[in-house]
């Protein structure tokens, strides 16, 4: 028997994982205690979606259960010992404004809880692969000291620049910048992952995220911004945009290209390696762009404001260089640009929409 583990699998990238997975293992394992709802409020739960994974698939199995717990953890990890040749970690606290307000938490989730999995990985399952999500928080506010250029809609690198025509690469220093509390305990797992692969041996690969959205997102005010914003448009809610002139630019990786490079590096696993993993060049906008297509789309006006004040090491500009992971890998490719990404999450809220009707 064949066994992949997903963590987070109640949330976008996890349950996904378990949908792509779960038709190329025997069995799939799935860890989600429904953090989501105590971090951001019962609109962010996301037991509506592991509920519908038990019951579309047979080979699935869901434990409610807390990655901090390492007794937990290691009783699931030595049920299935060898037989779990795959683990994709995509449990977090990812909000770096939550952080703040609870440290402690956010570090346990974030650092020990990947702890805890590496080490029930390297005890009963050491040949199995690891691919973690991280994210391009790591770097801190580091980006914001790239030569920006303002434009109508959004600011731009200097073109002279060697990261303007691809994005940020995995040169960027981790170093000397104000990080969030969120992405210092990122940079600790990250860190974690890398060391687990370089110092034991194992397969772990580090994938460090721009944004990450798509059809399934429970977005919410603290994460989840494209999926949030057009939550907002379709429901009339107001949006409020924090600083940057509205003009701060995001890559957004569509949750179905993410799980393509995930099965890219488990038929394929290195040891300790980092990618950069995003829309890239492909698939990128400003807030002003992402609220017009939203409009757009949706057919009607978003209720927004802008309050100047930024976010504390929130990026002005972010574009994914991807060109590592495409010469690893190079039959992967970004298959959806924004327009695309934010049509799939508008109809996948559309259809959420009806069948919470139809069950009234």
């Amino acid at each position: 028997m064949t066994v992949a583990l997903v963590t987070g699998s109640g949330g976008l990238v996890g349950s996904e994982s378990v949908l792509h997975f779960g038709g190329l293992f025997d069995r799939v394992v799935g860890i989600d205690n429904d953090m989501r709802a105590t971090l951001f409020g019962a609109e962010a739960s996301t037991r509506w979606l592991s509920a519908q994974l038990s019951e579309r698939l047979r080979n699935y199995r869901h434990h409610d259960v807390d990655i901090r717990d390492e007794t937990a953890i290691d009783r699931i990890f030595a049920t299935h010992g060898r037989a779990l040749t795959l683990i994709v970690h995509t449990a977090a606290q990812p909000s770096h404004d939550w952080a703040a307000r609870d440290p402690r938490a956010d570090f346990t989730i974030n650092a020990n809880g990947t702890l805890v999995l590496l080490e029930a990985m390297r005890k009963h399952a050491p040949d199995a692969v690891f691919i973690f999500t991280s994210t391009n928080k790591v770097y801190g506010d580091t980006p914001n000291r790239l030569p920006l250029i303002e434009a109508e809609t959004r600011f731009e690198v200097d073109p002279s620049h060697p990261f303007a025509a691809h994005g940020i690469d995995e040169s960027m220093t981790l170093d000397q910048s104000t990080h969030s509390l969120f992405g210092a305990s990122k940079v600790a797992a990250d860190v974690l992952v890398q060391e687990y692969g370089r110092y034991f041996g194992l397969k772990t690969a580090v994938l460090r995220g721009g944004c990450l959205t798509g059809p399934n997102h429970s977005g919410t005010q603290l994460h989840g911004f494209l999926a949030y914003l057009m939550k907002c448009t379709l429901s009339g809610r107001p949006y409020t945009v924090f600083g940057h002139k509205a003009k701060q630019v995001r890559d957004n990786i569509h949750s179905a290209d993410l799980i393509a490079a995930f099965d890219a590096v488990w038929r394929d696993p290195p040891s300790g390696e980092v990618f950069n993993i995003g829309g890239g060049r492909a698939a990128n906008c400003s807030m002003l762009e992402a609220i017009a297509l939203c409009e757009e789309i949706a057919g009607r006006r978003l209720a927004w404001r802008y309050a100047p004040e930024a976010r504390i090491g929130d990026h002005v500009w972010y574009v994914s260089d991807l060109r590592r992971f495409q010469a690893r890998y190079p039959g992967w490719a970004i298959r959806h640009d924004i327009r695309r990404t934010l049509q799939d999450i508008h109809d996948g809220l559309l259809a959420r929409e009806e069948t919470a009707r139809l069950a009234v």
